[in-house]
């Protein structure tokens, strides 16, 4: 039961993750008002890894900064292992 709960709330967040990446390479090509990049940051590493690196590739935005890179992967590291222990432990 908490495994179902807790991927699909990483679900959801990669999901808006992946919308706010996307709305903001939108807005970044069209001159409009941005979204922070500490926003994206937060959506990627607090359950939405998934959505965010699938944003910055299919999107290609913001993949030239290190730092969008490097949360993203710590993000995903501690989000799959949190699913790991979740289903070894409940």
């Amino acid at each position: 039961m908490y495994l179902i709960l807790v991927c699909a709330l990483f679900s959801a967040i990669s999901l808006v993750s992946f919308c706010l990446y996307g709305a903001d390479k939108s807005k970044a090509k069209r001159g409009k008002w941005r979204i922070p990049e500490r926003v994206l940051l937060c959506f990627s590493f607090f359950g939405g890894a998934v959505g965010g690196l699938l944003g910055m590739l299919l999107f290609r935005h913001k993949t030239k900064h290190w730092y969008f890179w490097a949360v993203n992967l710590i993000g995903l590291i501690w989000q799959a292992a949190a699913v790991v222990l979740i289903a070894l432990y409940c």
